[in-house]
């Protein structure tokens, strides 16, 4: 992914108001970002506990994601999997994020929905960067590259589901 400024991130949003978009935290560390080895870029608002974000780049045009998770931790002992990595995760390591859809849909209050790593760094656990706390990745067939092209394509199979 190529590195983006706050200004990319903010005119990005498909599911929000521009006001939202203008309001919302952005990360202040993004010159310190892993540009190279992200796909998207995810963070969580640290004054909103049920609010995270993604910024993603496709067909040349980036698409920002407004997403909302539940605050409520599952069990220490319960694994679940996110949708996008196929990372497993324990207690809450992967929420159930949801996206109001982009335009009227989304204004009359439609959404979509996907399991998804908490922390937003599905494209470091892919790339064997950062290591699930507990949890763990499959051993695969596939080549890394291969790995990388069904996280993208899991990511944006979720983000058609913002238009239709």
């Amino acid at each position: 992914m190529r590195p983006l400024t706050e200004q990319d991130i903010r005119a990005s949003f498909v599911n929000c108001s521009k006001g939202e978009a203008k309001r919302l935290a952005v990360p202040r560390d993004l010159g310190d970002r892993p540009w190279d080895d992200l796909d998207f870029l995810g963070w969580r608002d640290p004054g909103a506990p049920d609010r995270s974000y993604l910024v993603t780049e496709r067909d040349g045009r980036l698409a920002g994601v407004a997403l909302r998770y539940p605050a409520s931790q599952r069990g220490f002992l319960h694994r679940s999997l996110c949708s996008v990595c196929l990372t497993t995760h324990p207690g809450g390591g992967v929420s159930l994020m949801t996206a109001r859809k982009a335009g009227t849909a989304g204004r009359e209050g439609n959404s979509v929905g996907l399991y998804m790593c908490t922390d937003l760094a599905c494209s470091l656990y892919v790339r064997g960067r950062k290591a699930p706390e507990s949890g763990g990745r499959f051993e695969e067939s596939l080549t890394l590259e291969e790995q990388i092209a069904r996280t993208r394509n899991n990511l944006f199979a979720f983000l058609d589901k913002l238009y239709t």
